[in-house]
């Protein structure tokens, strides 16, 4: 029989490993080309995998939740579509094989408070072999080693993490972090407790989000601020010109990229808020990458416009469509998740007046935009009805004062309330 491999695939430049989340076959079953195969996880995103040929699934090499090297044989296909094949349990993979169990590791020792250049006692966090011998060389203990703020999935100490860290220890600029978030591994899938308590494991990206956002807090010292803005203008274009964009484009104009396009031209006014911290230094960056929270059926994705500054307002709207259609059909690449400068939420689409995000790190601010409704406001001494909104923001206080996080708020606002309604989209 002519046996076809399935590779665990480099979902981007930077991604040495991923997850097996779901097999969407099992052994012995018939799979067309281009059918999804099975589900991957990484800590940039969640993907669907095709088949790379029609045939009969002959073999599983890893189960699912096994974390594997990228470009590892991790099934077989038969190519002849007539084969009969035996379901069986997946098979054992060699003992070579790069794979790494998401369950917490526990090495005993005699000692109390041991250096690595010993065994670690028992530590309810993974670490990888690679990770573990770098820090018996280095002579790291585990104590040590437990209060690195971890980059991999679900806070766990990478390679770089490690190394950046020895190197920081070398130059004395190494200091004790507060211990990497923990998300719970060990949890079963679903179980009830006399019937009343139900206890679900967090997938690879729950864990993911946990770990990015208490790491965030944990960051920055975050601040928020609440600003409306009247979408009158706004409002009207978008009802004027809805049907014929959705006509022409394939798929309905929202207000989105409004906001996306206003935040922009805000961002040129005051680039302060597309930057980084780096230790002590500044980064402002001259691209402006717009991240985009987009809701799943399991948390949330964003996605990341890039270059927002050289695209119209139709151009931000074709881009976002994209983006948030392949985001909620896990046809994402991670470096479509990575490298914003701004992020954009958007509670209001929940109903939501506004709300106060978590910064995006290492960006320095988030806009959340609130629900768009019609209310009484006065205008000139009268009384008018307006289409409000609110916004708020959530920026980090270590280089973003008040007085700057509100100029910018307000610049956003006048680029909302002064929308150009007589611009061809």
């Amino acid at each position: 029989m002519a046996l076809v491999d399935v590779v665990m695939p480099q979902m981007g430049e930077s991604i040495a490993e991923g997850t097996i989340s779901k097999w969407h076959k099992k052994i012995g079953d018939k799979i067309a080309k281009d059918e999804t195969l099975l589900e991957i996880s990484t800590d940039k995103v969640d993907s669907e995998i095709p088949s790379p040929s029609a045939g009969v699934l002959a073999e599983i090499l890893f189960p699912e939740t096994t974390t594997v090297a990228v470009h590892t044989i991790i099934a077989r296909i038969n190519s002849d579509v007539n084969a009969t094949i035996a379901p069986s349990v997946p098979s054992v993979a060699p003992a070579s094989a790069p794979i790494h169990s998401l369950e917490p590791i526990a090495i005993p020792s005699p000692t109390p408070a041991p250096s690595l250049t010993q065994e670690p006692i028992g530590s309810d966090r993974f670490y990888s072999p690679l990770v573990l011998n770098i820090a018996r060389t280095e002579g790291i203990s585990l104590s040590e080693l437990e209060t690195l703020s971890g980059t991999g999935e679900g806070g766990r100490v990478s390679k770089k993490d490690i190394l950046s860290y020895v190197e920081s220890k070398k130059s004395g600029r190494a200091s004790v972090a507060a211990p990497a978030f923990k998300a719970p591994l060990s949890a079963p899938t679903h179980s009830f407790t006399s019937g009343k308590v139900e206890v679900i494991k967090m997938d690879t990206m729950r864990k993911a989000i946990a770990e990015h956002m208490v790491r965030s807090k944990h960051t920055s010292a975050h601040v928020g601020s609440l600003s409306e803005a009247d979408l009158s203008k706004i409002v009207a274009f978008r009802e004027k010109n809805k049907s014929a964009f959705e006509k022409r484009e394939g798929f309905k104009l929202t207000y989105t990229p409004f906001f996306l396009e206003a935040v922009v031209k805000a961002i040129k006014d005051y680039p302060m808020l597309n930057s980084s911290v780096e230790g002590d230094s500044i980064i402002i960056r001259k691209e402006i990458n717009i991240g985009v929270a987009v809701a799943l059926d399991n948390g949330l994705i964003v996605p990341v416009i890039k270059n927002a500054e050289s695209k119209n307002l139709a151009g931000i709207a074709r881009v976002l469509n994209d983006l948030a259609t392949r985001a909620r059909s896990k046809k994402l690449m991670p470096d479509e998740v990575t490298g914003g400068t701004f992020t954009v939420t958007n509670p209001g689409g929940f109903g939501n007046l506004y709300g106060f995000p978590i910064i995006n790190q290492p960006q320095v601010a988030i806009l959340g935009i609130g629900a768009i409704k019609k209310r009484p406001v006065v205008i000139d001494d009268a009384i008018a009805i307006r289409s409000m909104v609110y916004i708020s923001m959530s920026y980090d206080h270590r280089i973003i004062d008040g007085a700057l996080g509100g100029m910018f708020m307000q610049k956003v606002v006048f680029y909302l309330e002064n929308f150009d309604v007589n611009q061809a989209i």
